[in-house]
């Protein structure tokens, strides 16, 4: 019974932490790092590029993987973190195997998106707006402040 209720705590810990966070574009941000840094260290016959033209696919990879681990770790760099996430995978594309055979490509492009989408969840609303004291005494528009607008005077 106490061990049901440690992993429930934990389990609960575990979905709140996630929810806090952009977590599913950092987990394909660091997907798609990985596949495309562990690809250039792959059997011979599998790589397309080798040597010294490797190294760039490494790094790549690398940063990517850390792109996802900012998401996780300081939401509020996940705009930037995105953004660099998506031009490295499509950097990647030219640079390093076709991407991880495009499956880094793609996978990277999704987590960026993800990470630069990701709102902070703000918490249900506790009221109504139309029944708040600011909704009632906020004056209605007019007519005049509705209707086309011309700065130079003439009327439509």
């Amino acid at each position: 019974m106490l061990l049901s209720l440690r992993r429930w705590r934990w389990w609960g810990r575990w979905r709140q932490w996630r929810r806090n966070r952009p977590f599913w574009g950092g987990l394909f941000a660091i997907l798609a790092g990985a596949w495309i840094c562990v690809l250039p260290l792959a059997p011979l016959k599998i790589m397309l590029q080798q040597g010294v033209a490797g190294i760039p696919s490494v790094l790549m990879g690398i940063v990517m993987i850390v792109l996802g681990l900012t998401a996780w770790f300081s939401p509020l760099q996940r705009s930037l973190a995105g953004v660099l996430t998506t031009l490295i995978a499509t950097a990647a594309l030219v640079l390093s195997n076709l991407g991880g055979f495009l499956i880094g490509t793609l996978l990277g492009i999704l987590g960026g998106g993800l990470m630069f989408a990701w709102q902070p969840h703000t918490g249900r609303r506790t009221g109504d707006t139309a029944s708040s004291p600011a909704a009632e005494t906020a004056p209605a528009p007019t007519p005049a402040s509705t209707g086309h607008h011309d700065p130079q005077g003439a009327q439509p």
